[in-house]
Parts: structure tokens; sequence; C-alpha cells
């Protein structure tokens, strides 16, 4: 695992974009969240591909698909809304890019944690993992993180390449 980059500690972000997809060195990418919370309570993180560098991020619902939302606009980061209210703190989690230099579905899946208000502890385990597929047979080579409404209040995104064997 190489890290690539961060975005160091976000402040009220739209959206983050990481476009430092490099197929020549790399097979697949982590990304390392910590703490990421949205400005506007209850909303779910995404993944947004894009296959132009970062021109264009796909949105477009029913061009992703999950075990448990057949039709999508992104990479779904974590099955349970999160909250912007004191005690909760944003998901802390991994998001998994497999082989999105193939020219096939990009398959993406996550691990996460968050504290809700009732100090609740909601977590994608093993089993409860937020597991999805880009439907379209093109090389991603960008992805970009944003909350399906509002701004992203705090935390931090940290990405890594898996090296490839070559």
């Amino acid at each position: 695992k190489v890290f690539i980059a961060s975005t160091g500690v976000l402040s009220n972000a739209a959206s983050v974009s990481f476009t430092q997809f490099d197929a020549s060195k790399f097979d697949h990418y982590e990304f390392m969240l910590q703490h990421v919370k949205p400005v506007t309570d209850a909303q779910q993180l995404f993944g947004h591909a894009s296959i132009d560098s970062g021109s264009n991020y796909d949105v477009t619902d029913g061009n992703y698909h999950h075990s448990d939302l057949v039709d999508a606009t992104g990479f779904l980061l974590h099955r349970h809304t999160l909250g912007n209210a004191a005690g909760e703190y944003g998901i802390s989690g991994t998001f998994h890019l497999l082989a999105p230099h193939n020219q096939s579905f990009t398959y993406g899946y996550s691990k996460g944690v968050h504290m809700a208000t009732n100090s609740g502890v909601y977590g994608n385990g093993d089993v409860g993992q937020a597991e999805g597929a880009h439907l379209s047979a093109n090389d991603v080579d960008a992805i970009q993180f944003k909350f399906g409404s509002g701004n992203i209040t705090s935390g931090e995104i940290v990405m890594y390449g898996i090296a490839n064997g070559s």
C-alpha cells in the first residue's frame, strides 16, 4: 500500500475529488476516511466515478447497483445516514475501489463506523459492508466523494494505491 494523497482537514467542502489514478503502478485503491461529517443532517455519503480524469462525475440514478439498492447515484459508503448533531462525529473507515483501470464494471466496497445521537454505534462490518458496482464498461480514473445533500463540514480522506505486480 502506497500513500498517494490526502485532503488535509476538510472544512465546509462541497465535495472531494481524487484524480491521481495511475494504472501503470496501481491495481486497486483504498481511501481512509476519518470523521467525515455532513453539514446537513441525515445524509448518505457517495463515491462518484469519472471516466475522463475528473472533468465529469457519473451521478446518474441507475448507473450504480448495490446489494440492497438496485439503482443508485453513486457508490454508497455507509448503509446508514450520517448526522451532524452534537455527539455525532461522522464516518471513519475504508472504501476500496477494485481494478478501476479494467474496462469492465468497477467494484467498490466500504467498511465504516459512526456514532449516532442516541449513542448507538452503527457500522458496516464484514457482513454489513456497503458494496456496489459502477455499471459502465470504462476505465475509471478519478473519484469524487460527496454527501447526498449539503457539504462536508469536517473530516479527512486519504488515498492509497495498492501496487500492481508489474
